[in-house]
């Protein structure tokens, strides 16, 4: 199944990381966090790649031309540097055969992909959005109604709430109803709004690399050993 991949915003959150590069060119432990998130794919058997690309694509480009892996097909999309999500995904229509994958270049998780598309396949709408409970990057503070502090947690993670991870399954009908130019304001909301995207719950590892300390966090798991986007045993 081919893998769509949004790889041409400007990555303002990791300023000034993103001043020279590209967010998804960004390094992780020496390669480039959209490399590690194209081989997550790739370990699960998907390896057909279209990257929408845009601002700094000519980065993108040169480390392709030289550095695509073995069986990989990499087809690199120019859907402009100003483009909003939804308009660089309706962009690379004309390449897109099927039913097909799409998620943002700058997140990585240890999600099942066999599990997702089996998903997908059940529910009969057309999309399918990954979810994960969201970190919040703060500490709380649970007190009574005196004010008397109770306990305080750490960063905690909150199964309350649900935050859109990326790691998207979506039928060609979808592009018959494509509304707006964002994907997240226009697209997604007008198409839940007729019953038609399901969620798949993940509550496994999903990072984004939005921030310096971020992107020492990745870089410190895979150097550890420890980066389960790699792990290739799940189900």
């Amino acid at each position: 199944m081919q893998v769509v991949i949004l790889c041409g915003g400007r990555g303002k959150r990791a300023y000034p990381l993103t001043g020279d590069l590209p967010k998804p060119m960004l390094p992780v432990a020496g390669v480039p966090i959209l490399v590690h998130l194209m081989q997550l794919f790739a370990d699960q058997g998907h390896t057909e790649f279209v990257l929408a690309a845009g601002y700094r694509q000519d980065v993108i480009r040169d480390y392709f031309r030289n550095a695509t892996p073995e069986g990989w097909h990499v087809e690199i999309v120019d859907t402009g540097e100003d483009a909003d999500t939804g308009e660089r995904v309706s962009r690379c229509r004309h390449l897109l055969r099927d039913t097909f994958m799409l998620t943002y270049g700058d997140g990585l998780a240890d999600v099942s992909i066999k599990q997702l598309l089996s998903f997908h396949a059940s529910h009969g709408g057309v999309a399918t959005v990954t979810v994960a409970p969201l970190a919040c990057p703060f500490g709380t503070v649970e007190m009574d109604t005196a004010g008397r502090i109770a306990s305080f947690r750490e960063k905690p993670v909150l199964r309350e709430h649900w935050i859109n991870a990326g790691f998207m399954v979506m039928n060609p009908a979808i592009f018959e109803q494509w509304p707006g130019t964002s994907l997240e304001r226009h697209v997604l909301p007008a198409l839940t709004s007729r019953g038609t995207v399901f969620a798949f719950r993940h509550e496994g590892f999903f990072k984004p690399l939005d921030s310096p300390k971020d992107q020492d966090e990745l870089d410190a798991m895979v150097v550890a050993g420890q980066a389960p986007w790699r792990c290739t045993s799940r189900p």
